[in-house]
């Protein structure tokens, strides 16, 4: 039976692909195989694995290499790719989709300590005023208790009116310690002239960051109002690690003519002040304050812009774990897309790079910037025009100054 019946079919199957039929080929390809001695052998053993390789054979037959190549291969590789640098991809992409903010109106910035106040505010277009404003610094505070110390040191001469706010919520909606409050003995050279307050955290689960950012900024405002500010006394509003520096407000509380507002440009420094990045850092700025107009801020409000007014020293601290905290408690805690980014080992070796904690792209508007800018920050020697106290200071805080990226595990 067998050696007559399945000739037969082959025969049948082999007339109707050569008359083209194109439906028929995979069937008569199936039924070639199916009728080989092997298989033939195995069908009489009654195995149904042998029908079902032979059906595999016959389907994969008709598959090109290069396109079982592209989908069990490439696609999954590029869906990783995506996965793991997609934001890299764009970031990089960026200048295609979004053009560089209006640029600022950069105010120049004259000084030398030699030089009198009444010069230096005839330089700038102004005139000097018989008595110095009174100057309220208000910063709404999280865990940097030495950027503090170092902002403080710096600005107390010039500020009459020190407004600090902390919450027992970061950004993030995570309880935290109120670390001033708790350490508020370190900062007795400013408590005669110290306002502080406590906002509770809402802690809304899931909810966005800026949320509670903003939510704390209001607080804050409130809060400069009960300090005691008044009509075209100087306000300060920035991040404890934007300082500007002293001769800066000194030079503004001194002179008529200042405008109501105007935006500090401060030199951009990363982890400490070895890695200094650029003079992009824009977001502090000073208000002539006016009741009812003047909302304490922290972005863009006007086009004016001092140069050389100050640092910004971002990521600045004495111990992992304040890496690990700010990493977890800050608005932008959607960087941390996976869980190695938070290993002790790597902070150590990041910081000692100048690389990105969160391995990110630059953010800049043009290729040409964000291609100058990728890799690590070059490591700086110079410490000239750093904030006094810290040089005056420089073993307890060896940690900021060049040379020294090692960090205590905290």
């Amino acid at each position: 039976m067998w050696r007559t019946a399945i000739p037969r079919r082959r025969t049948a199957c082999a007339r109707r692909c050569a008359a083209g039929m194109a439906r028929f080929r995979c069937i008569c390809l199936f039924l070639r195989d199916w009728c080989s001695s092997e298989i033939i052998q195995k069908l009489k053993e009654g195995s149904r694995a042998a029908i079902s390789i032979s059906r595999l054979r016959c389907a994969l037959r008709d598959f090109d290499i290069k396109v079982l190549l592209l989908f069990f291969i490439c696609i999954p590789t590029i869906v990783f790719l995506i996965y793991a640098h997609g934001q890299k991809i764009t970031y990089f992409l960026r200048p295609l989709w979004e053009s560089p903010p209006k640029p600022f109106n950069i105010i120049p910035h004259y000084y030398n300590p030699n030089v009198s106040m009444e010069t230096l505010c005839s330089l700038h277009g102004w005139k000097i005023r018989e008595s110095p404003r009174r100057v309220f610094d208000a910063v709404l505070f999280s865990n940097e208790l030495d950027m503090l110390e170092i902002r403080w040191k710096e600005l107390s001469p010039y500020v009459s009116e020190f407004v600090l706010l902390e919450s027992n919520s970061t950004f993030t909606g995570l309880v935290k310690p109120l670390y001033f409050a708790n350490d508020r003995a370190r900062f007795d050279f400013v408590e005669s002239r110290l306002t502080y307050g406590m906002v509770g955290g809402r802690f809304m689960k899931g909810e966005n960051p800026f949320v509670e950012e903003s939510y704390q900024r209001v607080a804050l405002d409130q809060l400069i109002k009960i300090a005691g500010i008044t009509e075209d006394d100087l306000l300060i509003m920035s991040d404890v690690d934007e300082v500007p520096s002293g001769h800066t407000i000194d030079l503004l509380r001194w002179c008529n003519g200042i405008p109501d507002r105007v935006h500090l440009q401060l030199k951009n420094y990363l982890y400490s002040f070895e890695f200094y990045l650029d003079d992009k850092s824009w977001r502090a700025s000073v208000h002539r304050y006016q009741a009812g107009k003047t909302r304490y801020a922290h972005y863009r409000q006007t086009d004016l812009l001092l140069a050389d007014s100050g640092w910004h020293c971002s990521f600045c601290f004495r111990h992992i774990n304040d890496f690990l905290f700010k990493m977890k408690a800050y608005s932008h805690v959607d960087r941390i897309r996976f869980a190695y980014y938070l290993n002790r080992s790597r902070i150590q070796d990041v910081i000692c790079k100048g690389a990105d904690l969160f391995d990110m792209l630059p953010e800049e508007y043009t290729f040409q910037e964000i291609i100058a800018k990728m890799g690590p920050i070059p490591s700086t020697f110079s410490a000239v025009h750093l904030p006094a106290f810290l040089l005056e200071n420089r073993e307890r805080y060896k940690y900021l100054l060049p040379g020294n990226c090692r960090r205590d595990s905290g």
